[in-house]
């Protein structure tokens, strides 16, 4: 006994103390709504057999308040995955190097314009920035808006709202809209929103239940916040704008997850990836509440026929990158200008 006490502690330590604990737990940021994230998680978890840690943010802050805590974490990153309900800011955070490659082999058939070509990023499960509109209030489709661009039209004034572009897919929609039209035409449009008296609201959420409500004839939000309302029986319905000849068409906005470089657990964070990118969960989040659209071919869309296909309708060309570059400028700015 006396000679296998030292032999034993020796090969301990010979294997080092790291070896003597569990592998540290990953962990991942979720800015898609909890109420449709969480249970797919959890699923993921139990099938990849991970003790899987989950923090999701809030309406109010959505993206924007985990993109903070990603950036002031950088050198100690909590985060191992990172589940973004849009595109920009997750683009933002590979700007800034936070993200670790990684090509999925699930997401080979995602469109190239959604995948980052040195694979930090892969896009999936798109909503759409559409028009909701009160059908008790305009029953009449030929009456309906069809474009941005009547949020400054007179004959709207005092009817139709928007969230302050401060944060989530508002502020990315804004971002990229300052780019196509310019910045003297941009500015020209946000100053018509004081003049037609616009309700500028705190979030999409808040936008649609004013129209829901009945409150607003009409107002910018997306298609999941749409169709939660719909298929609860509100008189509600949406609208593609801007698919006329010229138009500046439809914004896309799509999730997108990533590695977060030096995260936990990055082996466990690639299995997860490849669950989320997977064909069967598009399926499902286009089969559930949120009614998100699919980026791939072949995959079973929302059953709702107002939520059209990717490919169907004119979609607007903007660009992910500039826009992720212009969004911290963008919201300086526009923080003074349309206040808490």
């Amino acid at each position: 006994m006396r000679c296998r006490t030292p032999l034993l502690l020796s090969l301990l330590a010979a294997c080092g103390a790291d070896a003597l604990e569990p592998a540290a737990r990953p962990t991942i940021y979720v800015a898609l709504d909890q109420q449709f994230s969480e249970p797919l998680l959890n699923r993921f978890a139990q099938e990849l057999q991970i003790d899987l840690v989950q923090r999701h943010d809030s309406e109010a802050a959505k993206t924007v308040g985990l993109v903070s805590a990603l950036l002031e974490e950088r050198g100690n990153p909590r985060c191992t995955v990172f589940w973004n309900n849009e595109l920009a800011h997750t683009v933002r955070l590979a700007q800034a190097g936070l993200l670790e490659p990684y090509d999925s082999p699930v997401a080979r058939d995602v469109p190239a314009a959604w995948r980052d070509p040195l694979q930090r990023w892969t896009g999936f499960a798109a909503r759409a920035r559409i028009l909701v509109v009160n059908t008790e209030l305009l029953p009449d489709p030929k009456t309906w808006p069809t474009s941005y661009a009547d949020l400054v039209d007179p004959k709207w004034k005092g009817r139709c709202g928007v969230a302050k572009p401060k944060t989530g897919t508002t502020l990315t929609h804004f971002t990229a809209l300052r780019q196509l039209l310019g910045d003297e035409a941009f500015t020209r449009f946000l100053d018509g929103l004081f003049t037609n008296e616009v309700k500028l609201l705190a979030g999409n959420g808040a936008s649609l239940r004013e129209v829901r409500d009945g409150k607003l004839a009409w107002a910018f939000t997306d298609t999941d916040d749409y169709h939660v309302a719909k298929s609860k029986g509100f008189p509600v319905a949406c609208v593609f704008p801007d698919q006329h000849d010229g138009g500046v068409g439809t914004m896309l906005i799509p999730n997108s997850v990533a590695l977060i470089k030096g995260g936990p657990n990055q082996a466990a964070g690639k299995q997860l990836i490849d669950k989320i990118l997977a064909r069967e969960t598009e399926a499902l989040l286009a089969a559930a509440e949120g009614a998100q659209i699919p980026l791939r071919e072949g995959v079973k869309g929302p059953d709702d026929p107002a939520i059209l296909p990717a490919g169907t309708f004119r979609a607007m060309q903007w660009d992910v990158e500039w826009t992720a570059a212009n969004l911290s400028r963008c919201l300086i700015e526009w923080e003074q200008r349309f206040g808490s």
